[in-house]
């Protein structure tokens, strides 16, 4: 039976289950370590903390390859490593991983030439008393390979360390997570 919300209409079922999926709740678990661990690591180096680091794009270890590869480790782990769901998330992972350190690194690299561009062109036209703007554009918005090596490494150690809580601390058999051990 389906249970909704009067105002909002959303099955309040869907909710729980959301918030009860283990892939969804290690995939957000990778993310959000991910995340920590690249603003702790550029408040190391920059001697400061900024808000950025921790909810943008760029920088070590790289969140979206922990996202996608604790993902692809549940949804084997949960499902099997053998189910059309854990390929998929597999291959979704590969994507993600090559866009990150490919795609989205030369749109960094693009954003750096264009704004020096920008401050070259910005000397020469001075006169006109207007200005090229590029300093809305990100430089960080792609990772190097050994970012989103780390960034996999990183989700796939969140989820060992889920699988092993719920295993050993919650009861869940160790080859799936379909059911506790009664």
């Amino acid at each position: 039976m389906l249970r909704s919300n009067a105002k909002t209409k959303v099955p309040m079922n869907i909710l729980y289950d959301l918030v009860t999926n283990h892939v969804f709740i290690c995939a957000l678990l990778s993310f959000l370590t991910a995340q920590i661990i690249k603003s702790i690591i550029s408040a190391v180096i920059n001697k400061k903390f900024t808000f950025e680091r921790l909810t943008g794009d760029g920088g070590m270890p790289s969140g979206h390859s922990a996202f996608v590869s604790g993902t692809a480790l549940m949804c084997g782990w949960c499902i099997g490593f053998s189910s059309p769901v854990f390929g998929v998330a597999i291959v979704v992972a590969i994507v993600v991983m090559h866009d990150a350190s490919g795609v989205r690194r030369e749109t960094g690299k693009q954003a750096v030439t264009l704004r020096e561009i920008s401050a070259i062109m910005n000397d020469w036209i001075k006169e006109k008393d207007e200005e090229i703007r590029t300093d809305k554009l990100k430089v960080l918005v792609g990772h190097s390979p050994l970012q989103v090596f780390f960034g996999s490494l990183t989700g796939i150690c969140v989820a060992l360390i889920y699988i092993a809580v719920l295993a050993w601390g919650f009861g869940y058999e160790y080859a799936f997570l379909a059911a506790p051990a009664a």
